[in-house]
């Protein structure tokens, strides 16, 4: 399915001769349900439903007169996104806006029918959200977070920064094939640098810096921290952990180097809300 197709499912295309003032229905309101895996006091989230609400408005739909809009935010823990997921599910909207894969699994693993828009998924046909990029199929589309090859710039970056970097620790999200595609693209350049790579994955804020003290001790150390939304929760820390050791760094997202970090290399996320609103 088209994104196009769920504008038409939403908006309705029937055309009708315009009725005596007196006659006239209010507006129908739509219902739009957004499944976000951060807290609502979360800047990046709140930036990030800015974005679509400045998209939605720019199409003629804005809250109070057409839309209503349903919110629900993860507090921390998969549980939670399981169940606004189910929530949202429950209530039926005319589309739900998904952000990144976190909020999508439990999505689809409830509903095959409702319309769904996401944002920020790395990989989605790998993890079966759609058939394939040209032709998505089912009830969902929306807009892939970035092409895994670009993960080798970054290696690429850091050593343009940093020339004297031999060993580079990867912080990834084992659990994501995203952080699997990403890792190889960067071990694809990695000989041709002169770089010995160590995985380092993202778990728990402890087991993050055990790893990146240990991987300190030697010199010529740098760091590459790719996609995930751990990497994103863990943001302040990373780039704490980075200036302490002295690790030059390089991030797969701004909101990172907003963080304290060194340098970032990807694409504008906003931007991806403004147009699934379209």
């Amino acid at each position: 399915m088209r994104r196009r197709d769920f504008i038409k499912g939403i908006a309705g295309s029937a055309t009708v001769l315009p009725l005596p003032a007196s006659a006239q229905q209010p507006e129908r309101v739509r219902r739009i349900g957004v499944l976000m895996p951060t807290t609502a006091e979360d800047r990046d989230g709140q930036d990030r439903i800015s974005a679509l609400l400045q998209g939605l408005q720019q199409w003629g739909w804005m809250v109070g007169r057409n839309i209503r809009m349903e919110y629900r935010w993860d507090t921390g823990s998969a549980d939670a996104i399981r169940k606004g997921a189910a929530d949202l599910v429950g209530l039926a909207p005319d589309v739900i806006v998904a952000n990144g894969s976190v909020a999508m699994g439990p999505l689809m693993q409830l509903t095959r029918t409702l319309p769904i828009v996401f944002a920020t998924v790395a990989d989605p046909v790998g993890q079966g959200y759609v058939n394939s990029l040209s032709r998505p199929g089912g009830n969902a589309t929306g807009f892939v977070l970035y092409e895994f090859g670009l993960a080798g710039k970054w290696l690429e970056l850091l050593k343009e920064m940093a020339p004297q970097t031999t060993r580079v620790a990867i912080l990834r999200d084992a659990s994501l094939s995203a952080g699997v595609a990403q890792f190889a693209a960067i071990q694809s350049v990695a000989p041709s640098l002169g770089v010995e790579l160590t995985a380092i994955n993202v778990q728990e804020k402890d087991e993050i810096e055990r790893a990146l003290m240990q991987f300190a001790r030697a010199p010529n150390g740098g760091l590459i921290v790719t996609g995930g939304s751990q990497a994103v929760a863990y943001r302040e820390v990373i780039a704490a952990l980075a200036t302490r050791y002295k690790l030059p760094a390089v991030y797969f997202r701004r909101l990172m180097v907003e963080s304290g970090g060194l340098v970032s290399y990807g694409p504008d996320l906003l931007d991806q809300y403004r147009l699934a609103a379209g």
